[in-house]
């Protein structure tokens, strides 16, 4: 099992208002559901200057609450880098066995780019990528924490390291395995990976 997979089976509430809706999750091969960790948080993207759609601010991002979405903040270990995102309260979370994911204990789930902004730090942001060079490996320069990262299975939104978020958000997190080794098959096989990022 993962690091952080702890308690399997496990429910646990966390910072849920009373009457909250809670959103629909969907069934997902290989699913393992877990208390949802606390305090720091990790993943990465952006090249030194922002992308347009972290400069802007043109979505109004309250407007996803009808949705049932809520607003999660999170960050790097410093806090020169901190964000918001709209998302679940129950949260999705792939746990990848690729190289690099491997490595840092990536674990991730996928948001639309209009649902993430990045609220400060993007001048304290470095870029690691390699191979296809698609996946952003964005991460802080001064703690070296990733909390946020462009996917390569998803370039049009973001990876959002759910142990990066702020506590008293996150109500679950299923964590579902990847075979990154296999990254093609794996993402081509994949019935709604491809999905999570659009709007």
């Amino acid at each position: 099992g993962s690091a952080g997979a702890t308690a399997a089976g496990t429910r646990r509430a966390r910072g849920r208002n009373a009457g909250e809706p809670r959103p629909g999750q969907g069934g997902a091969p290989r699913a393992r559901r877990h208390r949802s960790g606390g305090a720091e948080r990790a993943l990465g993207r952006l090249p030194g200057a922002a992308p347009a759609e972290l400069r802007g601010g043109a979505v109004l991002l309250d407007a996803y609450e009808y949705r049932g979405l809520v607003k999660h903040t999170g960050g790097c270990h410093c806090g020169a880098v901190r964000f918001e995102v709209w998302a679940s309260a129950d949260l999705h979370v792939f746990n990848c066995n690729c190289s690099i994911c491997t490595k840092k204990q990536n674990r991730h789930f996928i948001v639309p780019a209009s649902r993430f902004k990045l609220l400060k730090g993007a001048d304290n942001l470095t870029t690691y990528t390699f191979n296809t060079h698609r996946a952003q490996h964005t991460f802080c320069k001064t703690c070296g924490v990733q909390s946020f990262y462009t996917p390569r299975s998803n370039p049009d939104g973001y990876g959002i390291a759910p142990h990066c978020l702020d506590d008293g958000t996150v109500q679950t997190i299923i964590t579902e395995d990847i075979n990154g080794k296999e990254w093609e098959k794996a993402v081509r096989e994949h019935k709604t990976i491809r999905d999570m990022s659009k709007p």
